[in-house]
């Protein structure tokens, strides 16, 4: 199990300008796109990522090995849903070792159907 260290406060902009943290109660619908590092290909991440966002729910987008060794997460779905995957992510309880996790937060785009592995 991974227990990496994550990234700083994970924070996204608010509709003021402000800074507004994910999983703040707001229940809009976001995008995570998260580049997780480490030893994360080959160990069955991505599966547990997709298990995951199947059991917080209410999530769609993939989770893709990319060829530099890390592995690209993007969900969308409501903002609280989302913090709640990325926690995971940043958790100590992932397969492998993650060494750490770089996210973006941005307006969702849609076009998925669920949430599956590629």
């Amino acid at each position: 199990m991974g227990n990496g260290p994550a990234t700083g406060p994970r924070e996204e902009p608010g509709a003021d300008g402000g800074r507004a943290v994910p999983g703040g109660g707001d229940p809009t619908d976001v995008r995570l796109t998260a580049w997780v590092r480490g030893t994360v290909q080959g160990v069955g991440f991505r599966w547990y990522t997709r298990a995951n966002a199947l059991r917080i729910g209410e999530l769609t987008g993939f989770a893709v090995n990319l060829p530099d060794g890390r592995v690209q997460v993007v969900a969308e779905g409501p903002r609280t849903h989302c913090a709640a995957l990325l926690d995971w992510l940043t958790g100590p309880r992932t397969p492998g070792d993650v060494t750490g996790v770089t996210e973006i937060w941005g307006a969702p785009r849609g076009g998925y159907p669920d949430f599956e592995i590629r």
